[in-house]
């Protein structure tokens, strides 16, 4: 199993916690980006740029994982490529993107793009706090001591 950082978008607490894990479970971690990054030295965490262009990053993730292998996305079409391609998917607040939950998740942020679309809503989600890091901890440990033996 391999873990794959949904990296443009990821908020580097996030990433920190996941460096942590991986090294604690040795578990390979891939960063994919459209710009450089800078991560810790180690054997298994490695990056990936991609060219710049819309969903250029996704698109190299879902080509080159394999099932059972989990990504970090805030994104859910990238999300739901996953659970189709039989991996698992997590968002940064540590809620899991599901079988059961990924078509409803969709479904509201197709409606809530059309209502920013319109002017009706704006913004997007609050900014990560204290407990969604310890949320997305928590649920990463649970993950990887039923997934890494």
């Amino acid at each position: 199993m391999k873990i794959w950082i949904d990296a443009d978008a990821c908020p580097g607490v996030i990433k920190e916690i996941l460096y942590r894990a991986c090294g604690r479970k040795q578990v390979e971690l891939i960063l994919v980006a459209n710009q450089p990054l800078k991560v810790p030295p180690s054997p298994i965490i490695r990056t990936v740029q991609v060219p710049a262009g819309f969903d250029v990053a996704d698109n190299y993730i879902v080509q080159n994982m394999s099932p059972g292998d989990l990504v970090i996305t805030a994104d859910i079409p990238l999300a739901d490529e996953v659970i189709d391609a039989e991996g698992h998917a997590i968002n940064p607040r540590g809620a899991f993107y599901t079988k059961e939950n990924i078509k409803q998740r969709l479904t509201m942020r197709n409606f809530m793009e059309e209502l920013r679309s319109t002017g009706q809503v704006s913004g997007g989600p609050p900014p990560l706090n204290h407990t969604d890091r310890q949320a997305f901890a928590n649920a990463l440990d649970r993950f990887l001591a039923k997934h890494c033996k």
